[in-house]
């Protein structure tokens, strides 16, 4: 398969129009088997709830049968589980599980295609893509915004992304690149897939499931078709500036040079979406200044995978883009850790601690980029806080007084703030290596 891929993606750059045929005789034994002990052991069962150990028990008997029933044009996709879990206060966000003989034909899959469309994809696409990150993507609209004649920026969020892809649009894009009925109809099933929760099966009409281990590729090729190339082929060749994209996912960002340009765009991404059933969140979306040349009250900020952009003066008085913590993800990550620690409280001490050293080296981890130190020294206090508060209520007697708590930390060796992302990090790129690295 690795063979066959390195051929595929070659292929796939040399010729943008050609049309990979034969990519469902990849689905055999050994690249099923390479899939299965590539997935994730701790990863939640499907509605069969066959775990991944189970499965394993009988590998090859299980792996025979399901390319036996592959051949045979037999295999059936099962129903998908569908869990909620919390996206805020109020907004909880549905996760889809298939089951594992699904995830293990999933994976395969979404390898074949990302080995097709890792030479269509643009630049500056960074989400779910191989050597790239969130970070990659808030270190390039820094940058742009920083050193590039850009002045106006449209923030941009899709509504209901993941439950409004459009089935017919997908395939007819997946079919732009696939000449193989057999291997899109696979694809098509996954799509129809029934989605069981609580007792009650729907059969869905739009959306790919979150959770789905092939759900992040076909998100990306949809949005590739609907709003990548739009922009590359189309709306910057009738602006009169400079203009760029950068897109995580479903959450992007637009750097204009003239702001004519940035309205024109702006009235236009609502007609464009629509035609692929898709709609902006209006609360997330907004046309606004962000120039080294405006005054400090005219330029705004924007918000873009969890950071704040905004325009500074440096210690030297020269213009600044800095990146910090978004005000409202800080907010939600605090309010998270109260609700936490306020039903954890009676765990024993050491579990607890074990969970906080957790909690704050992934915070530290994401958001620790220079210029966020004064952000992320603010929830590692409010932490605290809220920690010494709780295990003080385990018992009607004051457990710890300050100076105890300070040992403590030092004792369970909590940390503090880190920069984890210097400006000098060396980017992660997306090369051929890596991506066929898998086996």
């Amino acid at each position: 398969m690795q063979t066959s891929l390195k051929g595929i993606n070659n292929r796939a750059t040399l010729d943008a129009s050609h049309r990979f045929g034969g990519l469902y005789r990849l689905l055999n034994t050994d690249n099923l088997r390479w899939a299965y002990k590539h997935l994730n052991k701790k990863a939640s069962s499907g509605v069969d709830r066959v775990t991944h150990s189970e499965y394993g028990q009988n590998l090859e008997e299980n792996l025979n049968d399901l390319v036996d029933r592959l051949k045979k044009k037999n295999y059936k996709a099962k129903l998908i589980r569908r869990v909620h879990i919390p996206k805020s206060a109020t907004k909880t966000r549905p996760l889809g599980i298939p089951t594992l003989e699904d995830k293990i034909l999933q994976l395969a899959c979404s390898r074949i295609l990302e080995g097709i469309y890792e030479a269509d994809f643009i630049k500056h696409s960074y989400g779910y893509r191989r050597g790239q990150s969130a970070h990659d993507a808030v270190k390039t609209v820094a940058q742009r915004a920083q050193f590039d004649p850009y002045h106006y920026v449209v923030e941009a969020d899709i509504k209901g992304f993941f439950d409004n892809i459009d089935h017919d649009w997908l395939l007819r894009m997946i079919e732009l690149r696939v000449d193989d009925c057999a291997f899109v109809s696979l694809i098509k099933k996954w799509l129809k897939a029934g989605i069981m929760e609580k007792d009650k099966v729907t059969h869905p009409d739009t959306g790919t499931p979150q959770g789905g281990v092939i759900s992040p590729v076909l998100a990306n090729i949809y949005l590739h078709y609907a709003l990548d190339i739009w922009f590359k082929k189309r709306v910057s060749k009738l602006c009169s500036g400079k203009c760029e994209i950068v897109r995580y996912a479903d959450d992007f960002v637009c750097l204009f040079q003239r702001k004519v340009d940035a309205e024109a765009f702006y009235q236009q991404l609502p007609e464009r979406l629509k035609k692929f059933n898709l709609e902006v969140a209006p609360e997330k979306t907004n046309l606004l200044c962000f120039s080294r040349y405006a005054t400090a009250e005219r330029n705004e900020t924007f918000a873009f995978v969890g950071f704040e952009f905004r325009r500074e003066t440096s210690r030297r008085g020269k213009p600044l883009v800095t990146t910090k913590t978004d005000p409202k993800k800080l907010q939600k990550k605090r309010a998270e850790f109260k609700e936490w620690i306020e039903k954890n409280r009676s765990l024993k001490l050491w579990k607890i601690m074990a969970s906080v050293r957790r909690k704050l080296i992934g915070h530290y981890n994401y958001y620790g980029v220079i210029g966020n130190s004064k952000r992320m020294t603010k929830y590692y206090y409010w932490s605290q806080q809220n920690l010494f508060k709780w295990l003080n209520r385990r018992s009607q007697r004051k457990s710890f007084n300050w100076t105890e708590f300070n040992k403590m930390l030092k004792r369970y060796n909590i940390p503090t703030p880190k920069i984890t992302h210097g400006q000098k990090t060396e980017k992660r790129q997306g090369s051929r290596q890596e991506l066929f690295s898998f086996m």
